[in-house]
């Protein structure tokens, strides 16, 4: 049922056609599930919208969706079961041995890294880390990313459009 929903939705133009409100849901789930953001943003850029106002809404979401993440984690399995977002136990072993051996920066570069990066942020809940570094470090990392997908895009497209 989940996984046709969200089949539904990036098979579908429906982030795109419900502009900056779609882009703020896309990237609120792109935290959680792997949706790309890079396909909205573009469209929306190609679409002529500001590219402050994308920026701000793709970071606002992204962060968002990474503390929503978190408190998947640190509520334990009952809402991961509940959101069909329970992680493969390898993907949890892997994520957890890389969490433990290098903290914050795994936290930092996790918008980075597909599939994976969007557990990590889950286990950190599980494993109560320190909310204080949580937050500094998906922030950041979320800023750059968002900054990152708006730049490369906007240089990208206006290279070919």
């Amino acid at each position: 049922m989940v996984y046709d929903f969200i089949q539904s939705i990036i098979q579908s133009s429906f982030f795109i056609k419900y502009g900056l409100i779609g882009l703020f849901l896309n990237a609120l789930l792109s935290s959680v599930i792997p949706i790309p953001t890079e396909l909205t943003t573009s469209a929306l850029i190609l679409g002529g919208q500001n590219k402050m106002a994308i920026f701000i809404i793709l970071t606002i979401g992204s962060i968002i969706g990474g503390f929503l993440a978190y408190y998947i984690g640190y509520n334990g399995t009952k809402l991961s079961a509940k959101l069909g977002r329970t992680p493969k136990k390898e993907h949890m072993e892997k994520s957890d041995v890389l969490l433990t051996k290098y903290g914050w920066v795994l936290i930092f570069l996790s918008p980075w890294i597909p599939i994976l990066g969007d557990i990590i942020p889950i286990i950190a809940g599980a494993k109560k880390y320190n909310i204080k570094k949580f937050v500094i470090a998906i922030c950041l990392g979320k800023v750059i990313k968002s900054l990152a997908i708006v730049f490369f895009s906007s240089v990208i497209l206006s290279k070919f459009f």
